[in-house]
Order: structure tokens, then sequence, then C-alpha cells
């Protein structure tokens, strides 16, 4: 009888233990107007697999292209007393729920956002190296003269800063023109409405040699710049395309050594998985000292697109 009792009682603190363990999980919100951008889905899902491993409870929140919305639920996870919060969004546009987080003691931190005391840190790539090697690549190409075609996108950060650098290395060339500096509309991924613009301008410019290149902030202009020339049946005028992100799309494209001859290839799995670490490191107790946190980048052409 005793046996039973003890036994029954070992079950008991066992189911409790069980229990308590489960109710102490970390919860996590991940918040992010991006989700349909393919960079955003491969840093989520990074984070998502090692949370898995620590035993966290993530709620990944897509406000699809709306910031506004981004900053109720960055309020309603903080107001949930949530363990940690991950935003993929321009923190200055978010600085409302940033500082409701703030208020209620719930740590930010930014998966390719921007930086900001308000956040714990931010983890990204370095913006600048990489748009100087894209910009850098465009100037060699074409030889420092030409008409270039920018696609940039200045409401997020991470993505201003590429603009900013391109800008200045194309201005240090006396030879080049800025043709068009665009900004698509993203909701949709970008492609769509990149290409309509880049149609525009292609009818608006019809002589032969009267574009040399299209720089592009990131991968979904460069296709749907790619995909205009294609229409128009321009792609013998040796239009030179570059992008940034290295996505499957563009690394095909590449492949086929056409047009589109180079892109950055950011490594998101890190991105998200070292986001995943900075926040087991604070919650853990850990002070981190670094605002920003990079992770490297690859120029891929050709030459290397397989490897």
């Amino acid at each position: 009888m005793k046996r039973r009792n003890i036994v029954g009682a070992l079950a008991a603190v066992a189911m409790m233990a069980a229990s308590h363990a489960a109710a102490a999980a970390d919860k996590i919100a991940v918040i992010t107007p991006y989700l349909a951008q393919p960079g955003t889905q491969f840093y989520v899902e990074a984070f998502q697999a090692k949370a898995k491993d620590f035993g966290w409870e993530v709620n990944v929140v897509d406000t699809k292209g709306d910031v506004a919305a981004a900053i109720a639920r960055i309020e309603d996870a903080a107001n949930q007393k949530v363990s940690a919060i991950v935003i993929n969004v321009d923190p200055s546009q978010v600085a409302a729920g940033l500082e409701a987080a703030k208020a209620a003691g719930v740590p930010v931190f930014g998966m390719d956002a921007g930086a900001t005391p308000l956040l714990v840190t931010n983890v990204t790539s370095n913006g600048y190296s990489m748009a100087a090697d894209t910009a850098a690549y465009v100037t060699n190409r074409i030889g420092g003269k030409g008409n270039v075609v920018m696609f940039v996108f200045d409401a997020f950060p991470p993505v201003q800063q590429r603009g900013v650098i391109a800008d200045t290395i194309f201005k240090n060339n006396p030879g080049i023109k800025v043709l068009d500096r665009v900004t698509p509309d993203v909701q949709d991924g970008g492609i769509a409405d990149s290409r309509a613009k880049m149609e525009a301008i292609l009818s608006a410019n019809p002589e032969k040699g009267a574009i040399s290149a299209v720089w592009a902030a990131w991968d979904q202009p460069a296709l749907g710049a790619l995909q205009a020339i294609e229409a128009a049946g321009r792609t013998g005028e040796g239009i030179v395309i570059t992008g940034i992100d290295a996505n499957p799309q563009a690394r095909e494209a590449i492949g086929k050594g056409g047009n589109f001859e180079a892109s950055m290839a950011q490594d998101f799995k890190g991105i998200g998985a070292t986001v995943a670490d900075a926040v087991k490191r604070h919650l853990s107790g850990e002070k981190i000292k670094q605002g920003v946190i990079y992770v490297p980048t690859k120029l891929i052409t050709s030459a290397n697109v397989n490897e």
C-alpha cells in the first residue's frame, strides 16, 4: 500500500513539474509587415527552428504591409507580457509600440530592422558593404559611364542604407547618370510593380544604349526589371542588372548568364538563428553590448552561383 502511495506521489510530482515547465515556456512574438518577402520568410523559419530547440512558444504576426498595424501588435504582445518581441520593421515607424514594450519590461530585438536604443540589438547584414559591392560591380561593368535605373525602398532602414551608398558611388563617377530612382509597391513582394515601372522607363527610353544598368536594393525589383527587359525584346542591349539577397529566383536568373549578373547573398537563416541566440543570451541574463550584430554576406555571379 505504501509503495503504491509513493509511486503515486512521484507521478504527481512529475506531472506537476511537467506542467510547471510547460507553463514556464518562454513566449516570443515575431512581428513583421513583410512576410511576403522571401528573405523575411527565411529569417522567420530559421528563428522558429532555433526556438523549437530552446522550447519556446513562437507566435508569428504578419501585418501584410500595414506598418501601423505592427504598432498595435507590438503593444498587444507587450500587454500579454511575452518573454520577448522580435521585429522586422523600421523601429522609427513603430516607436510607440517599442515604448509600450519598454514600459512593460518586455525586451525587443531587431531581425534585419534598424538600430535604436529601444532594441536590445539588431541582427542584420552590412547593408553598406552589400550596396558598395553591387554598385561597384555595376560601375565596373559599364566602364564608369551610362544611365542607371535604381530601385530603392527608403521606408525600411536596412534597404534605405543600401540606396544611400549606391547613390554615393554613382555620384563619384561623373560619367554615370541615375536616370530614375524608383520605389516599387512591395505588398505583393515587389516583382509585379517593379516590372510595370521598368516597362514605363523602357518605353520612355526606346533607344538602344539609353539604359546601361539596373541597380536594385533587393532581388524582387531586379527580377521585375528583368521580366520587363525580356518582354520588351531588349535583352541584347547588354543592360546589366544587379540585386541584393541572392534568393532562389535570382540565383536561377544569374545562372542563365543573361542580364541579371550579380546579387549579394545574405545569410537569411544565419540572421534568424543569430536573433534567436541573442534572445536566449538576454533571457539567460547576459548583457548584449553590440547594438548591431552583422552576419557575413557574399557576392554571387555566374562564376559561383552553383557553389
